[in-house]
């Protein structure tokens, strides 16, 4: 490697593109083509920064493998920042064994990062905290450090643990300052604001009041028996009754615990499950159907009994009842939640993220941009929404600084 490309990927890895551009800019040579995507890529020239890779990956050529594997992640890397989630990931996998076969451990644990985060994404937590688990941390460049803890701390924020997300967060501030790389650091501080949000709301009582994540966690580790209206789930300690596909009995499930102690009419009962506002003898029959199956479903968490005027929920152990609903009321909250990391998406990237269908997710985007919520550019296939970041909403990790080439 020349010394202008080590001043390249020196400057890269301390996180100043420009000064990497300095040095590469006239250069088109494999190395300096690959280094002035990266360089590309940090500026936010995506579009420039993939053209450049893929020159720079046809101009290794095939001897040049573990060259051409590096250019592989940081296509990947790209794809995951500008959110086109259709980007071939066996590429990826690949090239994380071709740079492991050659003995680069450390772009090879940058494709098992880049892997991570991907998954953490499109809403795999399990998968994600696998592919972070054969790395160790200690070992990785403070750069790499600081993204592996970030997505340590998203994937304790989707599982709910307050204390190890904040733990992961403190470590991730430590490598970021050792790394002293300005962007690193301030999307460190924007992770942790996220705990000092709200992240749902408390609805008991006839009253609702907006939880921290760490209320949130206190609140599922408790007695109390809780309609879940986050993951659409009852929850008791450590029993839950999963109810994700069956809307009609989560919407039944909801609209009892919110009245209690109190029972619930069966017109309001009819006109929450089914929109039912003149309600005949099959919506009552359908009703004593469905409430039959809840009954069925709750078992060992609750009773539904009949009583005069409707129905009540009569939980087994717990002594309260409450609600948890998501922080604001919104229909398409979950498109919301993605848009407002203030990237552009594709449909497909949503429906990919959310595991819905695209038709979904564009009567979604329809809806929205009706109301004004949203925006779009570009036509057809290369249609693209987005929407100006919003506070409470977490946003997206930040392109980390590159591993360098060469």
């Amino acid at each position: 490697m020349d010394s202008l490309i080590t001043a390249a990927a020196r400057a890269l890895a301390a996180g100043d593109p420009l000064g990497a551009l300095n040095f590469v800019a006239l250069r088109n040579d494999a190395p300096a083509l690959a280094l002035r995507g990266i360089a590309m890529a940090q500026l936010g020239d995506l579009a420039r920064a993939k053209a450049l890779l893929k020159n720079a990956a046809r101009a290794f050529g095939p001897k040049e493998a573990m060259a051409r594997a590096r250019c592989v992640v940081a296509e990947a890397e790209i794809a995951l920042v500008s959110r086109d989630l259709a980007w071939p990931t066996k590429a990826l996998e690949r090239a994380w064994v071709t740079l492991e076969e050659h003995g680069d451990r450390a772009n090879a644990a940058y494709a098992r990062y880049l892997k991570a985060r991907r998954l953490l994404l499109v809403g795999h937590v399990g998968e994600a905290g696998e592919a972070l688990a054969g790395l160790e941390s200690a070992s990785l460049a403070p750069a790499l450090r600081t993204g592996c803890e970030l997505v340590s701390a998203g994937i304790a924020i989707r599982r709910l643990k307050a204390s190890e997300a904040r733990a992961a967060l403190a470590r991730a501030d430590e490598a970021a300052r050792i790394a002293a790389i300005p962007a690193l650091m301030a999307e460190v501080e924007a992770v942790a604001l996220v705990l000092d949000t709200p992240a749902a709301r408390l609805i008991a009582d006839g009253e609702a009041r907006p939880l921290l994540l760490d209320e949130v966690e206190l609140l599922l580790g408790s007695d109390a028996l809780v309609v879940d209206a986050c993951r659409f789930a009852v929850r008791c300690a450590a029993k839950t009754a999963p109810l994700g596909t069956r809307p009609v009995l989560f919407a039944l499930a909801q609209a009892l615990a919110e009245a209690w102690p109190a029972d619930v009419s069966r017109e309001t009962l009819l006109l929450r499950a089914f929109r039912a506002r003149h309600a005949d003898e099959s919506h009552r029959a359908r009703l004593r159907v469905e409430i039959g199956r809840l009954r069925k479903a709750l078992r060992p968490l609750a009773d539904v009994t009949a009583t005069v005027g409707g129905f009540r929920l009569v939980p087994r152990d717990a002594d309260a009842v409450v609600v948890l609903a998501p922080p604001v009321e919104e229909e398409h909250a979950a498109v919301l939640a993605l848009l407002a990391d203030g990237e552009s998406w594709s449909s497909t990237a949503l429906a990919l993220a959310l595991g819905v269908s695209q038709r979904t997710v564009q009567r979604a985007l329809e809806r929205l941009s009706e109301e004004g919520k949203v925006q779009s550019f570009g036509q057809a296939r290369a249609r693209r929404w987005l929407t100006p970041p919003v506070p409470d909403f977490p946003t997206s990790l930040l392109l980390p600084a590159p591993i360098p080439i060469g």
